[in-house]
Order: C-alpha cells, then structure tokens, then sequence
C-alpha cells in the first residue's frame, strides 16, 4: 500500500490522496488539514516557532503532532510529539502550538497524524510503558523549518586542563570548517587566537540499539576543542568562538584560576539530564531546568570568585537518542560557557551487554543502560583532564574521562569510573591510590573523591550490591587510609550524608577506629525516578523510620551541593530546587592554622559527641529524617578534622 512522502506537497495533492487513500484523511473530511509555521527560520537554539493547524475535523484527544529532523525521517522516527489537545481551542479542529527547538544542524518538518484508540499498540512502549502513538494516518505535513546559521558553533562549554594557566572550550558546528578561539582580557581588545582540533563519530561507532539504528541515530556535528594559553590567576577573561569566514558566536566570559586563593567554590550534583519541550521514546528531566535556574542564581551571586561544576555521572540520559545530547548541553550552556563543567561516566553513558570489562559478580549492575553509546559520545563531547581511556573493543574511538585529578584552590578532587575495572591491580587502582598518596595536605587540606554509583546507600538498590561490596573491599581502604575528606556519590537519585565511616560504622575516636571518610550521595539533579529506602525487618511497611545509625540525613528532594572551603574549614550545603534553599549543611574543620589580622588562630578540636534529632517523613518523594553530630577526627599523618552540622532541615 503507497504511504504519503514525509516531505512537504501541495495541499491540491494532499486531497486527492486523501480521497484515493482515506487512511490519510478521514473520509469524511470535506476539506484537507492545513499546517502551517511562523517564523520559517529561526535566528538561534531554543527560539520558538508557532506550528498552526485547521481543518481537523472530528478531533480526538488521540490526535498528535510529530517532530521530525531530518524532515525526511521516517514516520515512526520522530524526534518527538505532542497531543494536538495541548492547545485550548483543538476541540474546534484548529489550533496552535509554541515550540523551542534546538539546532539539530538539520532542518525540522512537522506531521499531524489521526492515532484511533483501537490502534493502541500495547507492545510499542515509550520508558514509563506508554504506548507510543501511532502512524498509519497522516492528516498532514509542513513545510520545512530551519535556522538562520545551522552550521554555526554552538553548545559552548568549558573545562580544565592539566595546567593552571590554561581553560578547554569544546564547542559544536555543522560542517567542521576551520574555527578558531579569540580571547583576551577586555572584551573590545580580544588579542590571543588558538585554533581548534576537530572531530567526530559516526553512526558505525555506536555499538548497539538504539544508538545505532535511524529511530536514535542523528548527525552529532563536528567537535572543536580548542585550549587558552597563558592565562593569568583569577582574572575575567572574554572569549568567542568561530571565525571570521563562518561567523562568530556571541562574546562569554570566565574567570581564570587561582591556585593561591584560600577559598574553593564549587556546585555539584549527580543524574541531571535534560528537559525537551515534548514528549518521545524515554522520560526526560524537567527538574533538570529548576537546578540550572538556581546554580545560575548563585553564579551571579559569586561575582568574581572562580569557580567550576562537578557533574558525577548520568549526564544528559540521552540513552542513544542522539539528540538529546543537543538539548542537554543547550540547556547547560548558559552555565558551561562561563564555568568549567566537569563530568564522570555513569551506567547511564556507557553500560551495554558486551563492554569491555564486565565480571561475572557484576552480571546484574551492567547492562544496558547506556543505549548502545558504549560511552562514544560521553568521550568525545567532553574532554577532562588527563589522559585515561578504555578500548571499546569495537573499533570505535576509546572510552575517555574515565578518572582524573586537579587541585582546586584548598581542595583536591580526585574522579573516578565505577564502570570499568577499579580492583587491586588495573590502571584505575593504581591511579587513584598514586593520587591520594601523593596529596599535599599542606597545600590542600581537603580531599574529595567522586564516583557515580555510591558506596553507601540505604536506598533499596538492590541490583548493585554486589559491586558496592567490591568498592567496599577494594576502594575504601584507599579512603580511610589517606585521610580523604569527602566521597561524593550519584546513581541513586535522591539525598544522603552518611558520619564519617569505615566498614558501616561510624568512627569514634574512644572505640579505636581508625579515620573514616564522609559519604554523601548527591544524585537529586534532575532524574525523577526515585527508589524508595530500604525496608527495615522490624518496619516492613515503614521503612524510612527509624534510618539506620550511620545515615544522618536523607532528603527527597530535587537540588544540588554547594561546596565552599578555605584552608580552615569546608561547608557543604544541599539547596533544594522547590525553593533554592539550604535543607543541609555540613560543617568539616581541618585544624590547620588561619591568618587573621596578622594573629595565628588555632582551629581546637572537640569531643565526640553525637547530635540525636526528630525524624520528619513527608508526603510524596520528598522524605527527610534529621539527625545531627560533632565528631572529633583524628589522622596519624594528617592535620585533625571535625564534622559540624549547621543545619538539617527538611521543609
């Protein structure tokens, strides 16, 4: 049976098929759909176009709009749809709909389609088990959409590298022309010029479904990485990318770094995604946008003080829909272009069936959550610092950004991959305990450690259980040995700060345990789906109260951690996305010396003492136990430390 072309025709010859074809229009339609769209060429990403339609007649709240790029996709390859019933008037057979849409380096085309509820296809799901909407009658199709400079840079943002005076911008074009990076410390006087490598991935690379099929597969552009030199300390410098044959993006500015500041500032969190103003075949982040609001409230607040992003895992759930990277990092670009985004694999970026390293114990946590990516766009999209890769045993390029280091101002934070080989004796091993053994706790009194999947949880996650106990037998020792301050974890995708610990218990400085490391797990970015915590024997049907000893806080709620330290202390406060305010905050001394007014204080260490709070259980996914406590830590090699909650409140 003919199918109508995807591509725009006359209205003339969308009637007489519908007459030849009454699966094309119902038979019944006196008049052809129209669909129309104003402006016909947007200026920029994420600028709205009207898509107008009439002529509909006995509308249907199954009726749909679908989205497509190229504009000759296939039918059932959309990018995504929405219900014709989303506009106020639909009923009338005539609407309207509002949409931003982001540069795909293609043009865009829009297709009205009649889905009938006895066509309902219950084997053809979307993520949360909807049936995703049917083809088989096309009412009508647009003429095509595009932008004004679909092969202009765009997606900017930042990174460091392995030197002080230099910053990483990665950015995106549609042709891979010569571009070029123009900075300087005035904005009307940018002097330096570097050039940019270029490179890319294609659709051979990918290594399983979706990722690899037309339904996920779409061009990803051409990657420029181009790096600043000779930067000055803790100066605003003014940048654009392109070139003069190509045209140039709009001027951003950053702050370089400073390794001579007594303050650290960074904002971190874990499984953000990203939100898309339609729906299509996976769940998307729409909490992702109120995170991006409020980091974007406090960048403003910083003023001049450098700062960067920690990103730990879970990145933009693209999950092999290839597009959804280009709205993940337009929606983090008003961020990424004027801070360093830093990132680390998760099972969400790179987990598939034959993946290099995948023991037999580790049969139930890899899987298939990365989409068939096997990790290519995650390592060519961003580039951190240091060099470590994995084959991906497919020909496809290496797997990148797997574990790194960088001193920070007071602070050395240390990535590392929970997807490939961390036991005694791989490469990863040996990097992380080289790294930790070669800290000066002089220079940086403060160690964080991140990773994606946590070490601790009391979540009910069960699937990586076995992977936690090797983290526990392999890495912690590594931890508690070296005095590590802080270990950041993402996966599970709410709140939780965990005492000092070693081996599930809480250190006390009177039972003779050795130091231990605070956990807290910040996976509350943006991803919705939330595990419940796990059941209690003594409360089967209550699991959240009483928690177990050694979490002291754990919240539902969506948000972020801001981390600030000088020399003498580092804070870390949970904010929360519903209001943008402080729900934890976590206290940790070093005991080193300060200079104040030319006079040496000496930050005291303090009894042990735990702090006993009330537990608060609230309706819905937003669930906080209080409990607080002051312990004195105490390190053979190192300065003594001590955790102090400032507060814990769950509102």
């Amino acid at each position: 049976m003919a199918t109508a072309s995807p591509r725009s025709f006359p209205l003339l010859l969308l009637f007489s098929l519908s007459i030849a074809f009454p699966f094309i229009v119902p038979s019944s339609s006196s008049s052809p759909v129209s669909i129309s769209i104003s402006p016909k060429t947007l200026s920029k990403s994420g600028d709205n176009a009207r898509i107008r339609w009439s002529g509909v007649e006995d509308p249907s709240d199954l009726d749909w709009l679908g989205i497509y790029s190229p504009p000759n996709s296939s039918h059932s390859d959309f990018i995504g749809y929405l219900f014709l019933s989303t506009s106020a008037s639909w009923r009338s057979g005539s609407g309207w709909i509002d949409l931003p849409l982001v540069n795909l380096r293609s043009n865009y085309a829009f297709r009205i389609f009649r889905w009938t509820r006895d066509e309902v296809d219950k084997t053809r799901l979307d993520q949360d088990k909807n049936p995703l909407p049917g083809t088989q009658h096309l009412l009508a199709t647009s003429a095509e959409l595009g932008f004004a400079a679909p092969r202009a840079a765009e997606q900017i943002h930042l990174s460091f590298t392995n030197r002080e005076d230099e910053m990483r911008v990665i950015f995106i074009t549609g042709d891979g022309a010569e571009s070029y990076v123009n900075y300087g410390l005035e904005e009307g006087r940018m002097e330096g010029m570097v050039g940019t490598q270029v490179t890319r991935y294609e659709q051979s690379d990918m290594c399983d479904y979706p990722a690899n099929a037309s339904v996920g597969w779409r061009d990803p552009g051409f990657i420029h990485d181009g790096v600043m030199k000779n930067l000055k300390k803790g100066r605003r410098y003014y940048y654009r990318v392109g070139s003069d044959a190509g045209g140039w993006s709009s001027t951003r500015n950053f702050m370089s770094r400073d390794s001579d500041l007594n303050e650290t500032v960074a904002f971190l969190f874990g499984d953000m995604g990203a939100w898309a103003p339609y729906a299509t075949f996976l769940r998307l982040q729409e909490e992702s946008k109120s995170t991006v609001k409020w980091i974007l409230r406090d960048l403003e607040a910083l003023g001049d003080k450098p700062t960067f992003i920690s990103h730990i895992g879970d990145i933009s759930y693209a999950r092999g829909y290839s597009w959804l990277w280009d709205e993940f990092f337009n929606q983090i670009e008003p961020i990424a272009s004027q801070v360093p985004y830093h990132v680390c694999i998760g099972n969400h970026e790179y987990d598939w069936p034959l993946q290099p390293w995948r023991p037999s114990w580790s049969y139930r946590s890899y899987g298939t959550d990365g989409g068939g990516e096997c990790g290519i766009p995650y390592s060519r999209k961003f580039n951190m610092p240091g060099n470590s890769a994995l084959s991906t045993g497919t020909g496809a390029p290496d797997t990148r950004n797997l574990y790194y280091s960088f001193d920070a101002g007071v602070v050395h934070f240390l990535y590392l991959s929970t997807e490939t080989n961390f036991l005694r004796g791989s490469d990863q091993y040996n990097f992380i305990k080289h790294d930790l053994e070669s800290i000066d706790r002089k220079k940086t009194p403060f160690v964080v450690v991140q990773g994606h999947r946590p070490m601790y949880t009391t979540s009910n996650e069960v699937r990586d259980a076995a992977l936690r106990e090797k983290m526990l037998d392999h890495l912690e020792p590594l931890l508690v040995e070296n005095n590590v301050t802080l270990a950041l974890w993402g996966h599970v995708h709410r709140y939780e700060r965990f005492c000092p610990l070693k081996n599930f218990s809480c250190v006390d400085t009177a039972s003779g345990f050795q130091s231990g490391t605070v956990h807290v797990v910040i996976g509350m970015g943006g991803q919705d789906w939330q595990p419940t915590w796990e059941p209690r024997p003594e409360h089967p049907d209550f699991p959240i109260f009483p928690q177990p000893q050694r979490s002291m806080y754990r919240g539902g709620e969506f948000g972020y951690t801001r981390l600030v330290a000088t020399r003498e202390k580092l804070t870390l406060t949970y904010i929360g996305n519903h209001d943008g305010e402080a729900h934890d905050v976590l206290e940790i001394l070093s005991g080193q010396a300060a200079e104040h007014d030319q006079e040496k204080v000496v930050l005291e260490s303090v009894s042990s003492l735990y702090v006993q709070g009330a537990s608060v259980l609230l309706i819905g996914s937003v669930v906080g136990y209080i409990l607080g406590f002051l312990s004195r830590y105490k390190k053979e090699r190192a300065p003594r430390n001590r955790w102090t909650p400032v507060k814990s409140e769950e509102v």
